[in-house]
């Protein structure tokens, strides 16, 4: 869907997103999201909590997963995916503390296998995802799975891009501040989701929307 202004598309799929909560309550059932963060997302977030402030949205039944964390990194680090999806979203509605899952950064190397393994095994707890918001990054990431990412990769952890960590850099104060490597739910740990949200706006993803829309899928050679 093409719409004339950034905030139009956020306000829709903010609608959606509370109507989905809605109807799953009033199923008794949980609502199941996993959360990107960046630009794209936040005037999303913006939406519900002004739906649950002003509108009575409830999160009540809502269980979150985040979709990826830089890796090394403290939860409470300016930087940190963990405290952006705070910031903007989690802090300022009615959910249960006991349903928000973030991806850890702050873990020792050696753990990170098990850690991810365990993730795997809260999404399947929770019944699965109902709705994954993303962002496309300049090279076509989703979450932190760079160019090249099998469609059939778990969460785990990843090298970033050069690009991505470029991208990156006026968050971190320059480039070579910006961590390594990130821990991301896997491209096919998304694709299991029942519904995606892929959000873009602007000039600067013009070219790679095109590509992720129009073209062909380009398979990685073995």
């Amino acid at each position: 869907r093409v719409y004339a202004k950034a905030s139009d598309a956020s306000i829709a799929a903010a609608s959606e997103i509370a109507n989905l909560i809605r109807s799953r309550a009033l199923e008794g059932l949980n609502c199941v999201l996993s959360l990107a963060t960046g630009s794209s997302p936040t005037r999303i977030y913006e939406e519900l909590v002004r739906l649950h402030q002003h509108e009575g949205l409830s999160f009540h039944n809502v269980i979150v997963f985040s979709l990826d964390e830089y890796y090394p990194m403290q939860a409470d680090e300016l930087q940190s995916n963990h405290r952006f999806l705070r910031e903007h979203l989690t802090d300022h509605v009615d959910i249960d503390e006991a349903n928000i899952h973030f991806i850890c950064g702050a873990i020792a190397k050696h753990d990170v296998a098990d850690v991810c393994m365990k993730y795997e095994q809260q999404i399947i707890d929770a019944g699965g995802i109902d709705l994954q918001i993303l962002g496309l990054s300049r090279n076509g990431h989703i979450g932190s799975n760079e160019p090249g990412s099998d469609e059939g990769t778990r969460t785990r952890m990843i090298t970033l891009d050069q690009l991505t960590r470029t991208d990156a850099a006026s968050d971190f104060f320059g480039a070579e501040n910006v961590p390594r490597h990130a821990i991301t739910m896997g491209v096919g740990t998304i694709l299991e989701a029942r519904r995606l949200f892929l959000l873009a706006f602007g000039e600067g993803k013009a070219s790679i929307i095109a590509k992720t829309v129009e073209e062909q899928i380009a398979r990685k050679s073995t």
